[in-house]
C-alpha cells in the first residue's frame, strides 16, 4: 500500500512539475516581488532605517524578504489546485487506481519545489546586491529546513484555500495577509520602534520568531528561544492546516 501511494505521489508530481517547468513564468513572477523589494529597501529606504545593529540592512531584511517568497508562491498551488478540482481532474483520478491522498501531496511536494528554486534565485541576488554571511554548512542546513517547514505549512494552508475557493481570485487572495504578515515583525525594523500595541502583535506572531533565528544563523551567532518557537509556530501551523486540508479534501470527493 506505501509503495502504491508513493508511486502514484511521484508521478502526479512529475504532472504539476511538467506543467512548470512548460510555463517558467510562475517561479519568475514569485521571484519579481522580492527581488524588487530588496532593490527598494537596499537602495531607496534602506539608508534612512536605524536597525540598531553593524549589520547591512540587506542581512538584516533578507530573512523577510525570503519568508514574502513562500508567501506569494504558494498562492500558485491555491490557483493550481482549484483549477484542478473544477476541470474535474479529481473524478478522474477517482475513477483510476490512484490513491487519494497522492492527489493532494503531489501539489504540495511540487509547491516545495518551487519555492525553494525560488528562494534559491533571490538568495542569488540579494549575493550580488551584498549580502554576506558567516554561516556554517550547519546553520545553512538549519536556515533550509526552517524555510522548508514553512514553504510545507503555508501550501497545506493553500490546498485549504484551493478546496474551498468558489472563485479563481478566491483561491489565490488568501495569500495576500499571509504576503503582509512579515512587515508586521522583526523583519525590516525593530520591533521596539514600533507603538506598544502594534509592537506586542508582532513580538508574538509567527513571523518574528522565524525572522530572528534565521538572521541569527546567517550571522553565526547563538539562536537561543526563538528557534523552538519558532519551530512551534511551524509544527502547530502545519499540523492543523494539513489535518483541516485532509477534513475538507475528503468531503468533495466522497
Amino acid at each position: 500500500m506505501t509503495t502504491h501511494v508513493l508511486a502514484d505521489t511521484r508521478a502526479l508530481t512529475g504532472r504539476s512539475l511538467t506543467h512548470i517547468l512548460r510555463s517558467p513564468d510562475t517561479i519568475i513572477t514569485t521571484a519579481v516581488m522580492p527581488i524588487a523589494m530588496m532593490l527598494l529597501f537596499t537602495y531607496v529606504l534602506g539608508g534612512a532605517i536605524n536597525t540598531g545593529s553593524s549589520e547591512s540592512y540587506i542581512d538584516y531584511m533578507l530573512p523577510g524578504i525570503l519568508l514574502i517568497t513562500i508567501a506569494s508562491g504558494v498562492a500558485y498551488t491555491a490557483y493550481r489546485l482549484f483549477l484542478d478540482l473544477q476541470g474535474g481532474i479529481f473524478e478522474r483520478f477517482q475513477s483510476m487506481p490512484v490513491a487519494r491522498s497522492s492527489v493532494l501531496w503531489a501539489h504540495v511536494l511540487t509547491s516545495l519545489v518551487s519555492n525553494l528554486v525560488s528562494i534559491a534565485i533571490v538568495i542569488g541576488v540579494a549575493l550580488i546586491m551584498g549580502f554576506r554571511t558567516g554561516a556554517s554548512v550547519g546553520a545553512w542546513l538549519a536556515v533550509a529546513g526552517i524555510l522548508t517547514l514553512f514553504t510545507l505549512a503555508l501550501t497545506w494552508l493553500a490546498v485549504i484555500a484551493g478546496l474551498s475557493a468558489k472563485t479563481v481570485d478566491g483561491a489565490s487572495a488568501f495569500s495576500y495577509p499571509l504576503i503582509f504578515l512579515p512587515f508586521i515583525s522583526s523583519a525590516f525594523v525593530p520591533t521596539d520602534t514600533m507603538p506598544a500595541p502594534v509592537a506586542w502583535f508582532a513580538e508574538n506572531q509567527p513571523a518574528t520568531s522565524i525572522v530572528n533565528s534565521m538572521r541569527a544563523l546567517f550571522a553565526g551567532e547563538p539562536v537561543g528561544s526563538d528557534i523552538w518557537i519558532a519551530l512551534a509556530w511551524l509544527f502547530g501551523i502545519l499540523g492543523v492546516a494539513y489535518a483541516w486540508a485532509i477534513v475538507i479534501y475528503r468531503r468533495k470527493v466522497s
